[in-house]
This record gives C-alpha cells, sequence and structure tokens, in this order.
C-alpha cells in the first residue's frame, strides 16, 4: 500500500491571466523534479471573463516505483483536503474559502490583493463592492498561512502577466520541496515571455520570503497646488467655509464638479453646503455624507458627460493599455450606443425639449429613428468627432431640460434632508443616502430614480413617526432589487403603501 500522500494544489484564475500556463509550469516542475504529476481544469462564467478551477497533484516517482504500484490522483479539489491554493484575484481567494478548499491546518493561500469587480457588483443598484478587508480577514482566518500582495501592479512593472507572479510568490513560501533554481529552470523551458516572466518571478519570490506579504496601504491624497486662480479661490473659500473634519470630502466634490461642469458649478455646490450647515449645524457624520451625496448627485450622468468621458485622452490610453497594443498597432474602439428619446429631449434646451417630448409628428420620427441602438467607433475621425460635439454642449448645459429636471431633484431631496433634521438627525442621514438609488443613466436611471420618489413620499407620509432603522430597511430592499418588487413589499409591511 502506498501511504505517501500526493500535494494537492488548486489554482483559481479568471480567463486571459495565464491559469493554464501556470498549471503547466508547476506539472512541469514536478515531472522534471521525480514527480509523477497530473492536471485537470473546469471551465467556468461565473463572473468577469469566466473563472476556471486547475487542480494539480505531485506524487513523488520513487515512492510509488518502491511499492510498484502507480498512484491514482484525482480530478477534481476536495473541500478541505488541499495543501495550496493560488488564486489570482481577491475575489477568487474569497470564492476558494467559500468552497472549503482552505483550512487553517492544512492550507497555504496565496493570493493577489487587486479586484476586478464581479458584474453583481457592478450592477447593484448602490455600491454592490465586497468590502476587501472583510475578504482578507475572512481568508486569514481560514488560511493555515496567506501570502498576500497587489500582483497585478508587480506583474505590470515587470512587464510579465500574473500567472509569473504567483509562480514565484509559491517559490517564496517554501511549500513545494523544489529549489528557486528548479522554479526558474520550468519557466525558461517554457521559451516565450522568459526575461519577463523571470524578473516578475523573483520580485514576487522576494516579497514572499520578506513577509512583506500584506494588503497595499493606501496612499495619502497630496495636496493641491491649483495653477487657474478661480479654481485656488474656490479652494479658499472651501477651506474657510467647513469643518476641517469634512475639508478632503468638500474638496473631491469641489474637484469633480469642476471637472464635470466649471468653477461657477463647484461654488453652487459651496452655496447649497453653506444652506445645509445652517440648519445641521455641526453634525459631522451628517454633514460629510451630504457633502459626499450632493457632489455625486451634481454630476448626474447626462449624455454629455458621458460623451465626455469616452473620448478623453486617458480613456483611450487606459485601453491600449489594457489590450497591450503596441505603438505600431492601430487600436479601434468600438461603442453601443442607444440613446432614447428622452434623453435626446433631456439633453436639448428645456423649451425645446419639452416640444420634443410630446406626441406630434416630429417625435415620432425621432422615436422612430432611435428605436434601435448604434455601433460608434470613437477611435475613428466621424466618431469622435459625433461624440466630441456632444461632449461640447456643457457650454449650455445649464439650460438644458435635464438640468432644470435635476435642479428640481436636488432641491426637494436637500428639502427632505434639512426637515428630518430639526426633528431627527439620524433619520436625515438615512434620508441623505437615499441619494445611492439616483444613478446611471437610460433605464437604469429610471428605475432607481422611481425607488426614490417611493421612497420620499413615504418619508412625506411617516413624517416624524418614521424610524431611521425602517428606512434603512426600505433602502436597501429598494438597492436589492432596482423593480422594487421588495421595496412595494415591504412598504406595506410596515403601512406606508
Amino acid at each position: 500500500m502506498i501511504k505517501e500522500k500526493p500535494i494537492k494544489i488548486a489554482i483559481l484564475a479568471m480567463g486571459g491571466e495565464g491559469g493554464g500556463v501556470l498549471a503547466d509550469w508547476i506539472v512541469d516542475l514536478g515531472e522534471h523534479n521525480g514527480c509523477i504529476a497530473q492536471t485537470t481544469s473546469v471551465p467556468g462564467v461565473a463572473q468577469r471573463t469566466g473563472a476556471t478551477i486547475y487542480y494539480v497533484e505531485l506524487f513523488p516517482r520513487d515512492v510509488a516505483e518502491r511499492a510498484g504500484r502507480t498512484p491514482v490522483l484525482a480530478l477534481m479539489p476536495t473541500p478541505g483536503d488541499v495543501d495550496v491554493v493560488l488564486a489570482s484575484e481577491l475575489m477568487e481567494a474569497g470564492r476558494a474559502v467559500q468552497r472549503g478548499l482552505v483550512t487553517p491546518d492544512r492550507t497555504t493561500l496565496v493570493s493577489s490583493t487587486h479586484r476586478v469587480y464581479a458584474i453583481a457588483e457592478k450592477s447593484a443598484m448602490g455600491d454592490g463592492r465586497v468590502d476587501s478587508n472583510e475578504l482578507i480577514g475572512h481568508a486569514s482566518k481560514a488560511a493555515k498561512r496567506y501570502v498576500r500582495f497587489d500582483m497585478a501592479r508587480a506583474a505590470e512593472e515587470n512587464g510579465s502577466v500574473i500567472s509569473a507572479v504567483l509562480f514565484g510568490a509559491l517559490a517564496g513560501t517554501g511549500v513545494l520541496p523544489f529549489s528557486r533554481v528548479q522554479f526558474e529552470a520550468t519557466i525558461e523551458r517554457g521559451g516565450v515571455g522568459v526575461k519577463p516572466s523571470l524578473r516578475a518571478f523573483g520580485a514576487a519570490f522576494a516579497t514572499a520570503q520578506s513577509g512583506d506579504v500584506g494588503a497595499d496601504a493606501p496612499k495619502a491624497p497630496g495636496e493641491l497646488k491649483p495653477q487657474d486662480d478661480r479654481v485656488a479661490q474656490v479652494l479658499q473659500r472651501a477651506r474657510a467655509e467647513q469643518l476641517v473634519e469634512i475639508y478632503p470630502v468638500v474638496i473631491e466634490g469641489v474637484r469633480r464638479l469642476i471637472d464635470y461642469q466649471d468653477v461657477a458649478y463647484a461654488g453652487l455646490y459651496l452655496d447649497r453646503l453653506g444652506t445645509v450647515r445652517f440648519t445641521a449645524g455641526n453634525d459631522i457624520a451628517l454633514l460629510r455624507e451630504i457633502a459626499r451625496h450632493l457632489a455625486l448627485w451634481m454630476s448626474y450622468e447626462d449624455t454629455i458627460r458621458v460623451a465626455d468621458l469616452k473620448i478623453r485622452d486617458a480613456r483611450f490610453a487606459r485601453v491600449r493599455d489594457e489590450v497591450r497594443a503596441g505603438d505600431d498597432q492601430i487600436l479601434a474602439i468600438n461603442e453601443f450606443m442607444h440613446p432614447r428619446l428622452e434623453e435626446i429631449c433631456e439633453t436639448l434646451p428645456a423649451g425645446l425639449g419639452r416640444w420634443l417630448g410630446k406626441p406630434h409628428i416630429v417625435n415620432r420620427l425621432v422615436r422612430r429613428l432611435t428605436q434601435e441602438g448604434r455601433v460608434v467607433t470613437t477611435s475613428s475621425l466621424r466618431g469622435y468627432l459625433m461624440l466630441w460635439t456632444v461632449a461640447r454642449l456643457r457650454a449650455i448645459r445649464r439650460s438644458t431640460l435635464r438640468y432644470q429636471l435635476e435642479t428640481q431633484r436636488i432641491e426637494g431631496w436637500l428639502r427632505h434632508v434639512l426637515d428630518a433634521a430639526r426633528i431627527n438627525p439620524a433619520l436625515a442621514l438615512e434620508v441623505v443616502q437615499c441619494q445611492r438609488l439616483v444613478k446611471g443613466y437610460s433605464d437604469t436611471h429610471v428605475r432607481g430614480l422611481t425607488n426614490y420618489q417611493t421612497l420620499m413620499d413615504a418619508v412625506t407620509r411617516a413624517g416624524a413617526k418614521l424610524a431611521p432603522a425602517t428606512l434603512r430597511e426600505l433602502r436597501e430592499a429598494a438597492l436589492a432589487d432596482e423593480h422594487g418588487r421588495k421595496l412595494n413589499a415591504l412598504l406595506g409591511q410596515h403601512g406606508l403603501a
């Protein structure tokens, strides 16, 4: 009977990250250094570009030969029976923990700390992101040893891919019975991208061995030194008028709104905050949340904003970098766009927009012409100029129908907040956070706005009788179901329908 047990390694990686290459490296490493190796993979489309589980088992060849038998190796990892888990992204590490592949008495977990957000996180009505610190905390408790750092950044800095970084971190843990020389010889035998892979391997090996394997600390923001006198004046005004505890949030709001519109629009933001402070006093928590959510609402996503973001140099550079296009390669970016008639009306001057929104022959003609989406190549001259023209409408944004509608909504929201603040500051804080429902554009915006208005109607009807916890429960129900079914059911339960 063979009493020796195989070394069991599970690899969780997303499409395009070289998970298959990493599995092949481990197999090659084992086979060239006295082991019988077996690998299998199960592709999946659970999130993003599809997560795949690669599974490798290594068994000492000399032990099998002495026993005169060939070991039977498993095809899939079994919960509670894995020695090493390698995860190319933090959520994948969390998924491994959830599946029971990571155990505190046995498993060494190696993962990157960067995030590639899942579809469910991106499509949530509110902030659907899973807290990275919670993921790290759960993984740390679940594993015997947890080695982690930003492996995507390490790969980028060394001109390689994350599989080479994971391979180096695996070697640095010392959990496998192979030397660094044997690991590096495996990469060299591959013959593809050897130099950058070895650089990435070496950097990860050093990080894993140094013990500097914690989550990366956030960088402190630098001091703002504006070159424009008008910007300097609005920042000076913000510093003079706002409490020091909320100053960083206010400055970020000013920066965002200058980028969105202009300095005068940032001044309007400060005007509104000044009115709020007169009523809210020195309630730091309430003022901070109002400053944050007011800036978010005032930078609503209209067609002008969307067009502006799509033609920025930084976006073209980011896309080129993501697809790793060379300097001698031509990059084409195709955008699928489907503006509704309502969005077209809201982009026009208010009077003209209201006229076009009424039923008549022009309304029907425009609706027929826009009922299907179209593909716009923003990297072409024609496509770029089309979006450039829409983005330049920022000059008339204050006269558009959308601006008038959003101004009415923002002012109404602030009235609800201040009315609640006079009664119960805790309730006012919950009203502030109802702004999270109003996001995006097109159908997403319409559904979120409908749920928001339903909540504000409930706040108006209930008045001082509405408990903050009840409003929080209603808001979370609205965020969990954009169609409003959970919200309406809960309103009925609380007698607020």
